[in-house]
């Protein structure tokens, strides 16, 4: 189960925390994947990406809520928590840098808190997605859209963790890790 973290409605789309979303989107459009379904208050979509069957999810809750629609998907489609990828921001990494962690606690990210408190554990890998520093208080950052010339940057980040998906679904984490967590200045 592959989730990327947002906040809905029309009024988030390019903003900063909404990154997460956009992997979601790039790999459904990549795949030609016309059927999403809406419930356990998520969009989703379950596809077979060669010899892998995955869900595809946007949570429709608030960031601060995530932690309920990945619980409840993940309860009905028996997926153990080693086997849910979360795709969020992280103000910790440079804008469009791009670190794949096999686990880890959640740092100051409500969405990711939410979920490790719904899941009872910080043990599932993580796609983190740089934004940047915030010259702002941290909320101000995150709601913002990024900047014109940070754009091409962050389209590129999406791609790459769009690329880091299909990787570990069908050459494992190791390898999606391997291939995708470069220097800046190697690739990313």
């Amino acid at each position: 189960m592959f989730v990327g973290l947002g906040n809905p409605g029309g009024e988030y789309d390019g903003t900063r925390h909404n990154v997460g979303f956009e992997v979601i989107k790039e790999l459904i459009s990549r795949h030609k994947i016309r059927k999403t379904e809406r419930r356990f208050k998520a969009h989703f979509a379950v596809h077979k990406f060669g010899d892998v069957c995955a869900a595809l999810v946007r949570p429709m809750t608030f960031m601060n809520l995530s932690g309920h629609a990945v619980a409840s998907l993940a309860k009905q489609f028996s997926v153990q928590p080693s086997r849910i990828v979360v795709i969020y921001d992280d103000m910790d990494l440079a804008v469009g840098r791009v670190l794949l962690k096999p686990h880890g606690g959640p740092g100051s990210h409500n969405g990711m808190k939410s979920i490790v408190a719904s899941l009872g554990t910080t043990e599932f890998p993580r796609i983190r997605i740089g934004i940047g520093k915030p010259p702002v208080s941290g909320i101000d950052h995150v709601l913002q859209r990024f900047d014109r010339d940070e754009i091409p940057e962050v389209r590129q980040a999406i791609v790459r963790a769009s690329d880091a998906c299909e990787i570990a679904m069908q050459q494992g984490w190791d390898m999606a890790m391997n291939r995708t967590n470069l220097p800046m200045d190697e690739g990313q």
